[in-house]
């Protein structure tokens, strides 16, 4: 219970507007999705838009989803518009402010049409489908048809560029994105050719007097005194809308003249580049502002810290971090007050930094060949592994030596790690950082981790024995292996890159391999590995560990003999069979 408790409470601390704005988005663009298919109907008859939209309304009517719903049609509206409030720097990418002005253009297009139809029911009883809509589109006034084409385009759009920005950075988007592709062009263009075509079909049943007794009454069109009334609540309602963002345009000049008048401050760069910018810019809006480089895999989202700046001198002075800033920092192990994210630190002084990452090759302006040399987020087990006693083995033995022993055990351990489908990556003295996950999935990944280990064990007893005569005792290691969400991408200056991973399940690994020495185990295993791999949760002692930049306790698992990891997979495989 506790642990879930924790868990929620840190999902909340992560929690940005954005990420609310995307929640509710995904959930208004499942509803476009859905009528956009019911509109395709239309290429069979009117009958089966009609019999699609019983179906349809049911779902998005039934009142627990209509409240979702409706909720998230209007957070969605308003952190739209306070994102116009809140954005100072608009040459990020052309992309961005389109889908802003895109988005802030849907609520008064579909504004007529939701009062007419759904205030037209609530007021009036009014009983509006696809007949008659149809009818007014095609029969009455075409300035109605181009309206609502428009409209179908610019939330098709909307949605699949706020999508776009969602899933770029995930693992699998390089192979999804042809058939995303697919469907962004096949749906709205089966959509509007069932309108098109149902269209034609209700115009030409619109000349039998018949048809029009059944489908033209005044129950389900209304009167034109009803007519008049919704169309004055929707001019009322637009011309609200419209003073509402002429408000948040005068509130931005308003603020940037307070802002020049509040005096401007100077931001060093630390390699003798200054600018000068008003107070309340972030430092990444100063940068992009004075076209300066700057890394930002997540384009200023703090959905990533490649953005991340150290404070050259006092920074007692600065604002303290955010919500959202404060848990970025925290999941990447990083305690130093000097150490802040750019896209959310809103200096109010002067201030000297320099940035932590080369813009070279995170920029997200960067022009890369692959989407990995710029950054790509996808769910990676990191295994951790250290030689214990090098420092001992060191003393009593000249260099040359120590590094042969060395480079042995690494070698050792490489070719565990490669044999069980991981990547070595990271060599840092007698310690390695290997990588799961690349090209398989999670599950596969802790797996393949676990039998890594196992295998390690073997290789480093086969290298024991080789190196008997000259050990005085045996080489003995520690591992730490957790898995999470990470930041992969190439790291370094210039032609000195690497590539690597950054986040926390990385350095919640490696402090767990250090926790072995004080544990007395060969190795520690997250709970989330263990439950990913489908181990039994009686296969390995629990323990609560206190790791260093959580604040919650962490449940982890303690391998005495890591040899055992391989037996326990294997079971753990027979059973999910």
């Amino acid at each position: 219970m506790a642990t879930a408790s924790a868990r929620m409470s840190e999902m909340i601390r992560g929690t940005s507007l954005r990420q609310v704005r995307l929640v509710c988005g995904v959930i208004l663009f499942s509803y476009v999705i859905s009528h956009f298919l019911n509109h395709a109907l239309g290429n069979i008859s009117v009958d089966a838009m009609e019999a699609g939209v019983y179906y349809h309304t049911a779902f998005w009517q039934f009142l627990p989803v209509a409240i979702v719903f409706y909720t998230a049609a209007l957070t969605h509206m308003g952190l739209g518009v306070y994102a116009l409030y809140q954005r100072r720097q608009f040459r990020w990418k052309t992309i961005e402010p389109l889908q802003l002005v895109l988005g802030l253009s849907i609520p008064a297009l579909i504004m007529a049409h939701v009062i007419g139809v759904r205030l037209g029911h609530t007021l009036y009883g009014h009983q509006k489908l696809y007949p008659q809509e149809l009818y007014l589109f095609f029969a009455g006034s075409s300035n109605r048809i181009w309206q609502m084409t428009i409209l179908l385009v610019i939330a098709w759009v909307h949605g699949c560029i706020g999508i776009y920005f969602w899933l770029r950075l995930k693992s699998f988007f390089t192979r999804a994105a042809p058939y995303l592709l697919a469907a962004a062009v096949l749906i709205p263009t089966l959509a509007l050719l069932g309108i098109y075509q149902g269209g034609r079909s209700v115009v030409a049943d619109s000349d039998d007097g018949e048809w029009r007794t059944h489908n033209l009454t005044r129950r389900q069109l209304g009167t034109l005194a009803e007519a008049n009334t919704l169309d004055r609540i929707t001019g009322g309602l637009t011309v609200g809308y419209l003073g509402l963002l002429g408000v948040v345009l005068l509130a931005r000049g308003v603020r940037a003249l307070r802002e020049r008048r509040g005096g401007m401050i100077a931001l060093s760069y630390g390699n003798g580049k200054t600018v000068r910018v008003p107070k309340g810019l972030s430092v990444l809006e100063a940068s992009l502002r004075h076209n300066v480089p700057h890394a930002s895999v997540c384009g200023g989202r703090a959905r990533c810290s490649t953005c991340r700046i150290r404070v050259i001198g006092d920074h007692g002075a600065l604002p303290e971090p955010s919500q959202r800033e404060a848990f970025v920092l925290t999941r990447v192990g990083t305690t130093d007050p000097s150490i802040r994210l750019a896209c959310q630190l809103r200096p109010t002084c002067d201030l000297s930094f320099f940035q932590l990452f080369t813009p070279h090759t995170l920029s997200a302006n960067a022009q890369a060949s692959t989407p990995a040399r710029i950054g790509q987020e996808r769910y990676l087990v990191s295994l951790f592994v250290d030689m214990r006693g090098s420092t001992q083995l060191a003393e009593k033995r000249l260099p040359f030596d120590t590094v042969f022993i060395v480079n042995r055990f690494l070698g050792a351990v490489s070719q565990a790690v490669i044999e069980n489908g991981g990547q070595p990556n990271q060599f840092v003295g007698d310690g390695m950082l290997a990588l799961f996950g690349l090209t398989t999935d999670p599950q596969t990944a802790c797996r393949q981790a676990l039998r890594a280990a196992a295998g390690i064990a073997l290789h480093i007893d086969e290298l024991n024995e080789l190196l008997s005569h000259d050990l005085r005792q045996p080489i003995r290691f520690g591992i730490g292996i957790h898995g999470g969400e990470v930041i992969i991408g190439d790291i370094g200056y210039r032609d000195h890159t690497v590539f690597t991973a950054l986040g926390d399940a990385v350095n919640v690994a490696a402090r767990l391999q250090d926790m072995t020495k004080t544990l007395a185990c060969e190795a520690i295993v997250s709970e989330e590995v263990r439950h990913t791999a489908g181990l039994g949760d009686d296969a390995l002692p629990q323990r609560e560990v206190t790791i260093r930049g959580r604040d919650e306790p962490m449940t982890v698992r303690v391998v005495a003999d890591v040899r055992q990891l391989s037996a326990l997979v294997d079971r753990g495989e027979r059973v999910a069979a």
